[in-house]
């Protein structure tokens, strides 16, 4: 079951990469209104932490799938360097977003741990 789904993640990790990156794009610089509250004060960083968490996964994929040199560290790099960029473009392109140092904070820290799951996955496998 589980070689089956990574079979299909690697098959359309272009796709998926493409769709989420549309998705993360839209909902970084759309006028969003409120999202509803999951009980504490920084559901944002959350939300935010998780999003770049599963980008950082999909980036990986499709990075790995591409045979790069070094692809945890490029992919890691790359998401991060796109969630400053959004957090710019909210900044510069919205009047109702704007750059948030801990939202970048945020999506750093869910890149980031990201990595360390998949290279803790790839120190078991070479075991």
């Amino acid at each position: 079951m589980i070689t089956k789904l990574l079979l299909v993640l690697k098959k359309w990790a272009l796709p998926i990469l493409v769709i989420y990156v549309l998705l993360i794009t839209i909902a970084s610089l759309a006028n969003v209104g409120d999202l509803p509250s999951m009980g504490s004060s920084f559901d944002d960083k959350i939300l935010h932490f998780l999003a770049y968490f599963v980008f950082g996964l999909i980036v990986y994929n499709y990075f790995e799938e591409l045979n790069l040199k070094h692809v945890l560290l490029v992919s890691a790099i790359s998401v991060i360097f796109y969630g400053i960029i959004i957090e710019i473009l909210q900044q510069v392109m919205t009047s109702y977003r704007t750059l948030d140092m801990y939202d970048a904070l945020a999506n750093t820290l869910g890149v980031v741990f990201a990595t360390i799951i998949i290279r803790f996955k790839e120190k078991l496998k070479l075991k």
